[in-house]
This record gives C-alpha cells, sequence and structure tokens, in this order.
C-alpha cells in the first residue's frame, strides 16, 4: 500500500497575509467548499482569536457539510504567567468549535527570550499545557513548531526539547516550521533525519515551508522523501512576503513523479480549475507561467519543439496536461479541445455530445468571449447560461428597453446620492422603476429587483454578496474594458457571474442578470416560481 500524503490548505489563513490578498467570508466559504471537493485533508479557516470575520467564519461553516476535509482553526500557545484557560486566544479557538486547532509555538530559543520575552522553561511550560488543554474540546491537536530549522541550527538541544514536549503533551501531528523560508532542501533532510531519531517512531510530522530562497515546493517535497506525511501549504503560494509552499505544485509532484497517494486520484484534474477560481477570489491574475496549471505550462511555440510534440506530446512534456485539468497549446494555431466543455456540460446535466455542431458552437463562443476579456473561473453561473444559450435552451425572464443611472453629488461634506432606474417588459407586461443605493451598481441592482419581485418572488432571497473589478488593460487608463465579478447567494447555494465591457456599469448590468436569471433558472428546474 503506498504511503498516504495529508494535504494542509492554510490558503484561507496564511494565504491572507499575503500583499494585496484579500478574502470576503463569502469567498472564504466558497474557496472551503472547492477546496473539499478537490480532497484536501484539511482546511485551515483562520485565527478566531485575531479578528471577528474568522469568528463569522467558523460559525457558518458548523453546520456545512464537508465529504473530505476536517475544518481547523489556528491560533497560539498560552502567553506566558497566564493559565491556558483563562488565554482570550485559547477560549475563542474554543468558541469556534472546529474539530481540528493548530496551535504554533516557539521553537528557536531568540524568539522566546527577544520576542516573547519570557524564560526557556516557561515557553516549554506554554506549550505542553496549551496542548493538554485543548486535547480537552477537540478531536485532533496540531502543533506547529514555529522557526523550527532556524532553532535546531543555533539550538539543537532546545529546538528538540519543544518538540518533545508536544510530543509528550499528545499533539497529533508535529510540524517543522521553516518559517522565514531561508533553509534549503539539504538542510531539511539533514535535519529531519536527527529528529527522527529523537522522537517516538509513531509520532507523525509534518512540513510548513514559506518560498524566501524559492525552496518551499522543493523542501516540502525533501521532507516527504524523508517521511513526513502531513503537508502544509497554500493554493498558488500566497503568503506573506514570498509566499507559501504552493500546494498545486506539491500536490502533482507528490502523485504523478513520487507516487504516493494523496487526494483522490480523479480529482487531480480539478487542480487547474482551483487554482484559477482561487486567484480570480482573490482578484489576481492568474500566474501565465505556473508549473502544472499555467497557460503556458503546456504551451509550444514553433520549430522542431511543435512538430515532436504533434507525433509525441513526451517529447517536450513531462505530464500529461490533461492529468491536472489543463491542455496543450500550440502557440501559432491554438490547439484547444472540447473535454473540459463537456465535462462542465456533464456537470450542469446538459445533454452534450462530443463533436457536435453543439459543442463546437460552445467553444467557439468561448473562444471569442475570452478574447474580449472574459474569464469563467469564478463565475460558473455565467458559464452555465452560456451554454444554455448556445443550445438554444436558454428562456428570458424578462426584456431590457433601457436603463439609466445617474450620481448626484448635492453637498461637498455628503455622500453622493446613487439612483437607478431600468424599463423592462415582463411577461409581456411593462414595467418602470427606480431605486436608489449605495453607489451606481447597488442603486442599479436595487430598481432590477424592485421590477422584478412582484413577479418572482423568490428573488426577495437572493443578496449580493460581494463585488470585484478589474481592469483588463491598465495602459488605456479610464476608457480600459473593465470585467466584473459578482457573487450573490439565497441562503442555500452562492454563485458567481462576470460581465465584460468597455463600461464598468455596463459589465456590471450584464453580470447583475447573469446572477437573476441563474437563480431563477435553477429554482424553476427545482420546481418553485
Amino acid at each position: 500500500m503506498r504511503r498516504l500524503i495529508k494535504i494542509y490548505d492554510t490558503t484561507l489563513r496564511d494565504g491572507t497575509q499575503g500583499e494585496g490578498v484579500a478574502f470576503s467570508m463569502e469567498d472564504k466559504v466558497r474557496i472551503a467548499q472547492r477546496l473539499d471537493a478537490l480532497g484536501v485533508h484539511y482546511i485551515e479557516g483562520g485565527w478566531p482569536g485575531s479578528n471577528p470575520k474568522d469568528l463569522r467564519f467558523f460559525r457558518r461553516v458548523q453546520d456545512a457539510v464537508f465529504k473530505t476535509a476536517k475544518i481547523a482553526a489556528f491560533g497560539a500557545t498560552r502567553r506566558p504567567g497566564v493559565r491556558p484557560q483563562e488565554d482570550a486566544n485559547l477560549q475563542a479557538l474554543v468558541e469556534a468549535g472546529p474539530p481540528v486547532v493548530t496551535i504554533f509555538g516557539k521553537s528557536w530559543d531568540f524568539h522566546v527570550t527577544s520576542a516573547l520575552g519570557t524564560t526557556l522553561e516557561e515557553n516549554l511550560g506554554m506549550i505542553g499545557d496549551s496542548i493538554d488543554f485543548l486535547l480537552k474540546h477537540f478531536e485532533e491537536v496540531i502543533y506547529d513548531a514555529e522557526h523550527f530549522f532556524d532553532g535546531f541550527k543555533r539550538n539543537r538541544e532546545y529546538a528538540l526539547r519543544t518538540l518533545l514536549t508536544a510530543e509528550t503533551a499528545g499533539a497529533h501531528c508535529l510540524v517543522l516550521c521553516d518559517t522565514n523560508g531561508g533553509s534549503l532542501p539539504h538542510e531539511i533532510t539533514e535535519i529531519i533525519r536527527e529528529v527522527k531519531k529523537a522522537v517516538k517512531p509513531a509520532t507523525r510530522l509534518g512540513i510548513h515551508a514559506h518560498n524566501d530562497t524559492e525552496c518551499a515546493v522543493a523542501n516540502s517535497l525533501s521532507a516527504v522523501s524523508e517521511g513526513v506525511e502531513h503537508v502544509q501549504g497554500t493554493i498558488n503560494g500566497y503568503g506573506e512576503r514570498c509566499g507559501n509552499a504552493n500546494l498545486v505544485s506539491i500536490i502533482p509532484n507528490v502523485m504523478l513523479k513520487m507516487r504516493l497517494e494523496s487526494i483522490p486520484e480523479g480529482n487531480l484534474k480539478e487542480l487547474r480549475a482551483v487554482s484559477r477560481f482561487v486567484s480570480e477570489l482573490a482578484n489576481r491574475k492568474p500566474w501565465q507561467a505556473q508549473p502544472y496549471v499555467g497557460d503556458s505550462a503546456f504551451a509550444h511555440k514553433g520549430g522542431i519543439h511543435v512538430s515532436a510534440v504533434l507525433k509525441h506530446p513526451e517529447t517536450y512534456e513531462h505530464a500529461d496536461p490533461e492529468l491536472v485539468g489543463n491542455h496543450r497549446r500550440v502557440l501559432v494555431s491554438e490547439l484547444a479541445g472540447q473535454s473540459n466543455i463537456l465535462w462542465k456540460a456533464k456537470e450542469y446535466g446538459i445533454d452534450l455530445g462530443k463533436g457536435t455542431p453543439e459543442a463546437r458552437s460552445i467553444l467557439q463562443t468561448l473562444k471569442e468571449l475570452e478574447d474580449q476579456g472574459y474569464q469563467f473561473e469564478g463565475a460558473e453561473a455565467s458559464f452555465e447560461l452560456l451554454m444554455e444559450r448556445a443550445l438554444g435552451n436558454h428562456r428570458a425572464y424578462f426584456e431590457l428597453e433601457g436603463y439609466r443611472v445617474t450620481v448626484d453629488e448635492r453637498k461637498e461634506d455628503a455622500e453622493p446620492v446613487a439612483e437607478a432606474s431600468v424599463r423592462l417588459k415582463v411577461k409581456g407586461i411593462p414595467e418602470h422603476t427606480a431605486a436608489s443605493g449605495n453607489g451606481p451598481v447597488n442603486a442599479l441592482d436595487h430598481a432590477l429587483r424592485k421590477a422584478l419581485e412582484d413577479f418572482y418572488p423568490n428573488l426577495k432571497e437572493m443578496t449580493l454578496l460581494d463585488y470585484k473589478v478589474r481592469i483588463l488593460d491598465e495602459s488605456k487608463g479610464t476608457g480600459a474594458k473593465t470585467r466584473v465579478l459578482i457573487t450573490s447567494g439565497d441562503g442555500e447555494e452562492s454563485w458567481g457571474t462576470v460581465g465584460v465591457a468597455d463600461n464598468i456599469i455596463e459589465a456590471s448590468w450584464l453580470a447583475l442578470v447573469d446572477s437573476i436569471e441563474y437563480k431563477l433558472r435553477r429554482d424553476e428546474r427545482r420546481g418553485r416560481r
């Protein structure tokens, strides 16, 4: 039986410490659900003791069903001189109530005396007391040995004592952290060999690497080679400073190169989609040259390369791109298959045959829209509607005759007032409504909803959860094309829609209309009106 490597994703906590990365609570819920579908084993949702949003996240997901992943909360050991039951950070973990908790403690004596300002013995007590306390409240306690590799290099004996203290207290896994990201693969290998001599044979070890020397993935794989079976990281390597170990590279390397078990094998083909989904919600442009999943990962340009790849792909490809949900590209004349479209059609319950005119039409439409700036990662509802329109299955729930949006700044010291009016035909009946809102898009949303809710009362359940704007060509300034991504929800489900236009209001309108039509279409299929 092949060794199982458990994946611990910390995108929602450590990943958000990266510069420019921020997720709303709804973003975090959607990402957690997507990671669970991918098959990761742990999802670290945040640090409930550090901010209210993370605590709300844990309350929100308590009633959610996760098929594969265990939700984990993150925190620190108790403070010096404070009993665990009186420590606010530990109490916040208990209040959050997930099945798993991960706490970090100091392994480097320099940090104990200089950062914590306490004694080496008190630090050992903090580690042991905290784990002992948490084991009374959680089914699993993971211990992150912060700065372990730096601590081991400076004071080997003390670093090992901190680890053995956590082991004796009963931690289920000891995670060795390269917190500053300064270690190299050969150092990781040598130190883990020494750790294995010191701990009990049955003790589970983990690795948590940062990427400050561009070695986070290599360091994580080196650790796995030495028997570590718990790997922490983030999607796309998001994280503080230079980032964390990139799970999008680690997972396929573990499974395809090292031939070890990790996530369910059939889920590997979702890796590219998950990578782009997270980058879209982070409002960051996908890394084009990202290994395995980037647009350029299996792109070939001109000459002998293209000729050889068309005959035998393995001549210039280290893996089959379809295994990770990617596809081969020839840059002079791009070769795009229908496999992704057919897979999505099956997911949506749409009957679509390979090689049919409908499949080719959808593919052509998709190419044209992507050329205009559309991206459907994070906007699955818009893509489903696109397919229905191409197949002639789409039914318009209303007809637009026109809309107007105004923003009126009445006084210098007052907030501008946004007002919108829409003219529609709904079931053949003319409707003309107006509404104000917190900004032009919110006003437009209110006016549209006001016109429709008498005809479709279930729209009252629906709310706009998030709104993101991306300028597609910064060089054109205010004349650039705009992509708008909207997240909506109704208490049962949340979904994303996208619109692209030269005008930000028009792009927003397109995304709003898709969002409402998706809601109405889904409810109609479920027998609701």
